[in-house]
């Protein structure tokens, strides 16, 4: 008996999945408009009317800081300015999840875990 629930713990064990990293939701989600590269060269971009923001240069456009609320709104969906509003889908159903704690102008802010995996994931993409 005990033999079974030990190989049952260990099938259990190797049933997880482990949780999606950043780069993963990415991949799965912005490629196709902003590229593996996040440079804005995705397989669709050439048909977009708007051509998709490069990723890579959010910190240099922001006097060399990573605009880390502006990122989460954008694509959460929270922030639009109604010039963008047609230019990218709102991802904030997508990237729903347990909530982490992280520090937005001061103020402890919860933010989904993959969208603020995806916002860090676009912070290590920066070229300086």
């Amino acid at each position: 008996m005990k033999i079974v629930y030990l190989l049952a713990l260990g099938l259990l064990a190797g049933c997880t999945q482990e949780p999606p990293t950043g780069a993963q939701l990415f991949a799965d989600n912005c490629t196709a408009c902003h590229g593996t590269d996040g440079t804005g060269s995705g397989w669709v971009a050439s048909g977009l009317e708007r051509k998709p923001a490069n990723l890579t240069t959010l910190s240099a456009r922001n006097k060399g800081v990573f605009p880390m609320e502006r990122v989460l709104s954008t694509i959460d969906g929270f922030h639009r300015n109604p010039a963008f509003e047609t230019a990218m889908p709102e991802f904030g159903s997508f990237f729903s999840g347990p909530m982490d704690q992280i520090e937005l102008d001061g103020v402890m802010t919860p933010v989904p875990e993959p969208l603020l995996l995806v916002a860090e994931y676009l912070r290590s993409l920066q070229t300086e």
